[in-house]
Protein backbone atom coordinates (compact mmCIF):
# COMPACT_ATOMS: atom_id res chain seq x y z
CA UNK A 1 0.00 0.00 0.00
CA UNK A 2 1.40 3.36 -1.05
CA UNK A 3 2.32 5.94 1.57
CA UNK A 4 1.54 8.87 -0.79
CA UNK A 5 -1.75 9.05 -2.66
CA UNK A 6 -3.60 11.68 -4.67
CA UNK A 7 -7.24 12.37 -5.35
CA UNK A 8 -9.07 14.63 -7.75
CA UNK A 9 -12.31 16.46 -7.02
CA UNK A 10 -14.69 18.34 -9.30
CA UNK A 11 -17.95 20.06 -8.54
CA UNK A 12 -20.30 22.47 -10.24
CA UNK A 13 -23.32 24.45 -9.04
CA UNK A 14 -25.61 26.78 -10.91
CA UNK A 15 -26.37 30.29 -9.75
CA UNK A 16 -29.55 30.92 -7.78
CA UNK A 17 -31.32 34.10 -6.74
CA UNK A 18 -31.96 34.69 -3.04
CA UNK A 19 -29.05 32.62 -1.73
CA UNK A 20 -25.78 33.88 -0.26
CA UNK A 21 -22.59 33.32 -2.25
CA UNK A 22 -20.30 31.05 -0.25
CA UNK A 23 -17.00 29.97 -1.75
CA UNK A 24 -14.11 28.39 0.10
CA UNK A 25 -15.94 28.85 3.38
CA UNK A 26 -16.15 32.61 2.81
CA UNK A 27 -19.31 34.64 2.27
CA UNK A 28 -18.73 36.83 -0.77
CA UNK A 29 -20.85 39.88 -1.63
CA UNK A 30 -22.63 39.03 -4.89
CA UNK A 31 -26.13 39.36 -6.31
CA UNK A 32 -26.63 35.57 -6.48
CA UNK A 33 -25.58 32.46 -4.61
CA UNK A 34 -25.27 28.87 -5.71
CA UNK A 35 -28.03 26.28 -5.84
CA UNK A 36 -27.58 23.16 -3.75
CA UNK A 37 -28.87 21.14 -0.82
CA UNK A 38 -26.15 22.46 1.51
CA UNK A 39 -24.69 25.97 1.21
CA UNK A 40 -23.51 24.81 -2.26
CA UNK A 41 -19.87 25.78 -1.65
CA UNK A 42 -18.53 24.37 -4.92
CA UNK A 43 -14.89 24.80 -3.87
CA UNK A 44 -15.17 22.96 -0.56
CA UNK A 45 -17.18 20.18 -2.21
CA UNK A 46 -14.44 19.63 -4.81
CA UNK A 47 -11.78 19.61 -2.07
CA UNK A 48 -13.76 17.13 0.06
CA UNK A 49 -14.14 14.85 -2.97
CA UNK A 50 -10.40 15.02 -3.65
CA UNK A 51 -9.58 14.16 -0.04
CA UNK A 52 -12.06 11.30 0.16
CA UNK A 53 -11.06 9.99 -3.25
CA UNK A 54 -7.36 9.96 -2.40
CA UNK A 55 -8.08 7.49 0.41
CA UNK A 56 -10.67 5.53 -1.63
CA UNK A 57 -13.39 6.58 0.82
CA UNK A 58 -16.04 7.40 -1.77
CA UNK A 59 -17.32 10.89 -2.42
CA UNK A 60 -19.08 13.70 -0.63
CA UNK A 61 -22.50 12.54 -1.84
CA UNK A 62 -22.00 9.12 -0.25
CA UNK A 63 -21.15 10.60 3.14
CA UNK A 64 -23.47 13.64 3.09
CA UNK A 65 -26.32 12.73 0.72
CA UNK A 66 -28.59 15.49 -0.57
CA UNK A 67 -31.53 13.24 0.29
CA UNK A 68 -30.70 13.59 4.01
CA UNK A 69 -32.46 16.60 5.58
CA UNK A 70 -29.60 16.84 8.11
CA UNK A 71 -27.50 18.49 5.42
CA UNK A 72 -30.11 20.99 4.22
CA UNK A 73 -28.30 24.37 4.08
CA UNK A 74 -25.32 22.78 5.89
CA UNK A 75 -22.11 24.75 6.24
CA UNK A 76 -19.66 23.05 3.88
CA UNK A 77 -16.79 23.86 6.25
CA UNK A 78 -18.35 21.30 8.59
CA UNK A 79 -18.63 18.76 5.75
CA UNK A 80 -14.98 19.36 4.82
CA UNK A 81 -13.88 18.99 8.44
CA UNK A 82 -15.82 15.73 8.69
CA UNK A 83 -14.19 14.51 5.45
CA UNK A 84 -10.76 15.27 6.93
CA UNK A 85 -11.73 13.42 10.11
CA UNK A 86 -12.71 10.38 8.02
CA UNK A 87 -9.33 10.64 6.30
CA UNK A 88 -7.46 10.69 9.61
CA UNK A 89 -9.61 7.81 10.89
CA UNK A 90 -8.46 5.80 7.83
CA UNK A 91 -4.84 6.48 8.81
CA UNK A 92 -3.98 9.32 6.43
CA UNK A 93 -3.15 12.98 6.70
CA UNK A 94 -3.42 15.78 4.15
CA UNK A 95 -0.06 16.83 2.75
CA UNK A 96 -1.20 19.39 0.19
CA UNK A 97 -4.39 20.78 -1.37
CA UNK A 98 -4.48 22.63 -4.68
CA UNK A 99 -7.76 23.96 -6.04
CA UNK A 100 -9.04 26.10 -8.88
CA UNK A 101 -12.33 27.98 -9.08
CA UNK A 102 -13.67 28.48 -12.62
CA UNK A 103 -15.96 31.51 -12.73
CA UNK A 104 -16.59 34.65 -14.74
CA UNK A 105 -17.96 36.32 -11.60
CA UNK A 106 -17.69 37.17 -8.76
CA UNK A 107 -14.10 38.29 -8.43
CA UNK A 108 -12.25 35.65 -6.43
CA UNK A 109 -8.73 36.99 -5.86
CA UNK A 110 -9.58 39.39 -3.00
CA UNK A 111 -11.05 36.47 -1.01
CA UNK A 112 -8.31 33.88 -1.55
CA UNK A 113 -6.43 34.51 1.73
CA UNK A 114 -9.64 33.99 3.76
CA UNK A 115 -10.49 30.88 1.72
CA UNK A 116 -7.06 29.37 2.34
CA UNK A 117 -7.43 30.04 6.06
CA UNK A 118 -10.93 28.50 6.21
CA UNK A 119 -9.77 25.38 4.35
CA UNK A 120 -6.63 25.00 6.47
CA UNK A 121 -8.70 25.36 9.66
CA UNK A 122 -11.30 22.80 8.56
CA UNK A 123 -8.61 20.29 7.62
CA UNK A 124 -6.35 21.08 10.60
CA UNK A 125 -3.36 21.74 8.34
CA UNK A 126 -1.04 24.67 7.71
CA UNK A 127 -2.25 27.44 5.42
CA UNK A 128 1.03 26.88 3.55
CA UNK A 129 -0.36 23.49 2.45
CA UNK A 130 -3.41 25.05 0.77
CA UNK A 131 -3.46 26.67 -2.67
CA UNK A 132 -6.53 28.35 -4.15
CA UNK A 133 -6.54 29.86 -7.62
CA UNK A 134 -9.19 31.21 -9.94
CA UNK A 135 -9.65 31.44 -13.67
CA UNK A 136 -12.41 32.30 -16.10
CA UNK A 137 -13.81 30.07 -18.82
CA UNK A 138 -13.12 32.78 -21.44
CA UNK A 139 -16.88 33.33 -21.83
CA UNK A 140 -17.39 29.78 -23.14
CA UNK A 141 -19.89 27.18 -21.88
CA UNK A 142 -22.20 27.43 -18.87
CA UNK A 143 -19.51 29.09 -16.74
CA UNK A 144 -18.76 31.58 -19.50
CA UNK A 145 -22.44 32.44 -19.80
CA UNK A 146 -22.44 33.08 -16.02
CA UNK A 147 -24.90 30.28 -15.31
CA UNK A 148 -22.77 28.78 -12.54
CA UNK A 149 -19.36 28.05 -11.07
CA UNK A 150 -17.11 25.01 -11.29
CA UNK A 151 -14.20 23.97 -9.09
CA UNK A 152 -11.42 21.41 -9.38
CA UNK A 153 -9.15 20.17 -6.61
CA UNK A 154 -6.31 17.77 -6.07
CA UNK A 155 -5.38 16.40 -2.68
CA UNK A 156 -2.09 14.76 -1.79
CA UNK A 157 -2.31 12.60 1.29
CA UNK A 158 0.17 10.47 3.19
CA UNK A 159 -0.32 7.38 5.33
CA UNK A 160 0.50 8.22 8.93
CA UNK A 161 3.61 6.53 10.35
CA UNK A 162 1.80 4.41 12.94
CA UNK A 163 -1.16 3.49 10.72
Amino acid sequence: MSRIRTGIGYDVHQFAEGRPMVLGGVRIPFDRGLLGHSDADVLLHAIADAILGAAALGDIGAHFPPSDPTYKDADSRVLLAESCWLLRKAGYQVVNLDATIVAEAPRILPHVPQMREAIATACEISIDDVSVKATTNERMGFVGREEGIAALAIATIEREQDA
